[in-house]
């Protein structure tokens, strides 16, 4: 860790970032949707950090109050599509040959999809919102999870502590549930770790599409997409959201890579 700063950065980061979710009253006090006409578009300065937008509003506060929308749209389908994943993936693995063929024909086609595609088709059938969006992502990302549980589950199917468990007569459902999934899901778990960045990504593009949160919701996709009109003129409504778009998948991204090496390391040790 000490040898690498980009790391240090990136865990710090995120670190103040869940601070900003939890408690977005530490970094601003004030009201992300205050209009105020006579301030419209004033540029960065100490009144108001990032400058104001076309409403007037602080852009500071809005950034600060879109960390937990957008950690929660990451983290909520990520986890969902986890659970959902690996379900199917043990379900292929242990259900036999025939399922585990089927199941595999259906993750191909739907991992052939893109991904974006995908979800404006879900969203399309059940509506813009933050749910939608999370249902959406959550099934585009499912397929992905589940091939990575399956092959997991099929490596370790037969390592010797599996056969002495069923040497001891545990029960298969026990066996599963006890040894196979939580050793199968290690690597899914960094794995997933990563897959928030994308769909924090996804989501701020769906909010861009006026798919996601809709105003005045502060939400830095959404912000992105009101300010494009003005960026002529005002370059700091779209620049910073933007940084705090790229700066956030940067280093989730980045600490994912640096636990998935120490994931193999420790597995290859």
């Amino acid at each position: 860790m000490r040898s690498r700063p980009g790391v240090v950065l990136s865990f710090v980061f995120l670190f103040v970032l869940a601070l900003a979710a939890i408690w977005p009253h530490l970094f601003s006090a004030t009201d992300p949707n205050a209009a105020d006409i006579q301030s419209t578009l004033s540029p960065p300065s100490g009144q108001h950090w990032f400058g104001t937008d076309q409403n007037g509003r602080d852009i500071y506060a809005r950034v600060v109050t879109g960390v937990r929308l957008s950690l929660l749209i990451g983290v909520t389908a990520s986890a969902l599509a986890l659970i959902a994943g690996s379900a199917i993936g043990v379900l292929a693995a242990q259900g036999g040959r025939v399922l585990n063929t089927v199941v595999n024909r259906l993750l191909d086609i739907f991992l052939s999809i893109p991904g974006l595609l995908l979800v404006l088709l879900v969203i399309a059938v059940l509506g813009p919102g933050v749910r939608n969006s999370i249902i959406g992502l959550a099934l585009v990302t499912t397929p992905g999870y589940a091939r990575v549980v399956r092959g997991e589950v099929i490596r370790i199917r037969g390592a010797a502590y599996l056969e002495a468990a069923k040497a001891l007569g545990w029960s298969r459902p026990q066996i599963v549930l006890r040894h196979l999934v939580p050793n199968a899901l290690g690597p899914v778990l960094v794995l997933a770790t990563i897959g928030i960045g994308a769909a924090i990504s996804i989501g701020s593009s769906l909010s861009f599409l006026g798919l996601g949160p809709q105003a005045p919701t502060a939400e830095w996709g959404a912000m992105l997409s009101s300010s494009r009109d003005y960026f002529t003129v005002a370059w700091w409504p779209a620049i910073f959201p933007g940084l705090a778009i790229t700066a956030t998948v940067l280093a989730i991204t980045v600490a994912g890579q640096f636990l998935q090496l120490r994931v193999e390391g420790r597995s290859q040790a």
